[in-house]
């Protein structure tokens, strides 16, 4: 397929990822941000994914780390059996998972701290369509007379913990992947929720500060 016939209509899209939250996060934001895609399926199991009748897609993004016993090896290639390409994106950016994920047919292997915008356009890239043809758009909804969301200062630790903890790992895998105690993990986030506290924009629950860090650009 052309360039050209790739770019005149829209490419089906969908999406693996067992956290919920993160997952209506990035389909909220390619409906609204990615409009050459059809976004035509979203599933946060590996079951609801293949059992869709909008399965198989032309293009599948799977999350590297699911809870399902299925390992990314069989779910690359199964897709790839069915006719999708297949980017896999993940918070465990290492060269053994990155490896594994190119080694059984994916297409790119990407990090979940790059912006959703980068990882669109490399998305486009893998189907031939050029990058940055889509213009991105705000998409989040401004509270009422506001004209921005007042954005606290957060430290490199506390910015790295928000993205880590916002993206589905625990405060124990926080902990793991920085290389710090579980303590200082703990206390990254503990002071990312009183600092967004500060700005009247609330993070108590993990599902708000999942809010707070995609309103900001943190989440991806």
């Amino acid at each position: 397929m052309s360039i050209r016939e790739t770019t005149s209509r829209r490419i089906r899209l969908a999406i693996l990822d067992d956290h919920e939250m993160l997952l209506d996060t990035m389909s909220s934001w390619i409906k609204a941000n990615a409009t050459d895609f059809d976004l035509a399926l979203s599933a946060a199991s590996w079951v609801d994914l293949v059992h869709s009748d909008n399965f198989p897609t032309e293009l599948v993004l799977i999350d590297f780390q699911l809870r399902e016993h299925v390992s990314i090896e069989a779910r690359v290639r199964t897709c790839r059996a069915a006719g999708a390409k297949v980017v896999v994106i993940s918070s465990l950016d290492t060269r053994e998972a990155r490896q594994r994920a190119l080694d059984a047919g994916a297409s790119a292997f990407l990090s979940k701290s790059l912006p959703m915008v980068e990882i669109m356009d490399e998305v486009r890239a893998v189907m031939g369509a050029p990058r940055g043809s889509q213009p991105p758009r705000d998409w989040r909804p401004l509270p009422s007379g506001a004209t921005s969301y007042p954005r606290p200062k957060l430290s490199a630790g506390e910015t790295e913990a928000l993205r880590l903890y916002a993206s589905g790992s625990s405060t124990t895998e926080v902990a793991r992947e920085m290389n710090v105690q579980y303590e200082t993990a703990k206390t990254y986030i503990r002071r990312v929720r009183e600092k967004y506290a500060k700005v009247n924009r609330p993070a108590g629950k993990k599902a708000d500060l999942i809010r707070r860090a995609a309103e900001d650009g943190y989440l991806l």
